[in-house]
């Protein structure tokens, strides 16, 4: 999870698999002494890495993968990044000795919702092509049209499973704040907190939502 600011949703995956008990996530998180704090914390089981230092997750995947396949393992690795950390210069240079090494058990998925914590990410520092610069890096490269379906999500991992000599770069275009009008595409939601209002707003977009994708 090298986008870091997106821990909650990682910990509600690990409180899912059994690594701990979401009541605990829910009572502690951002509290004082918590080890569920805002960025991933290797302190606590399932998690590896810390992160929220921007850049730092595709180099540390890189290596995981190169480990994995000089051991021999058949496991995967995958990478979750924000666009904005794109600007790093440690990105690019893990993106060329994944593909150097010819690392296909490299998966890396970037989260495109074209807004971080300044701005827009085009006008804070633009991206352009993603795709073209990626692939011209040697990587295989899926789009995905509308990152916030899981099953075009879904599609795309199985897909990244049959490249090989090669790693795979998964584009998930996404909608930042996707359900609630009150959080869409706003970058003050990368650190907002959200009033009583607006919290119980949100509560009543999902349950909405919810209740649409039920009688599709």
């Amino acid at each position: 999870m090298s986008k870091g600011h997106c821990v909650e949703a990682l910990y509600s995956v690990l409180a899912a698999k059994g690594f701990f008990p979401i009541e605990e996530v829910i009572e502690k998180f951002s509290q004082f002494g918590s080890p569920f704090i805002g960025h991933p914390n290797n302190k606590l089981p399932g998690i590896e890495m810390n992160s929220g230092s921007l850049g730092h997750g595709l180099p540390v995947s890189v290596g995981m993968a190169l480990a994995s396949k000089m051991d021999g393992r058949s496991n995967r690795v995958y990478v979750v990044m924000g666009d904005g950390e794109l600007a790093e210069g440690s990105v690019w240079e893990g993106a060329m000795a994944a593909s150097m090494y010819k690392l296909d058990n490299l998966c890396a998925v970037i989260d495109r919702n074209h807004l971080q914590i300044s701005g827009g990410t085009e006008n804070v520092m633009a991206h352009r092509d993603l795709a073209a610069k990626f692939t011209d890096f040697g990587w295989h490269v899926i789009s995905v049209a509308d990152g916030n379906d899981s099953d075009d999500l879904l599609s795309a991992f199985e897909a990244a499973k049959t490249v090989k000599e090669k790693p795979t770069l998964i584009i998930a275009n996404t909608i930042k704040g996707f359900g609630s009008p009150v959080m869409e595409n706003k970058a003050s939601w990368h650190h907002h907190v959200p009033t009583k209002e607006e919290y119980d707003q949100i509560l009543a977009d999902f349950a909405q939502r919810k209740e649409s994708a039920l009688h599709e």
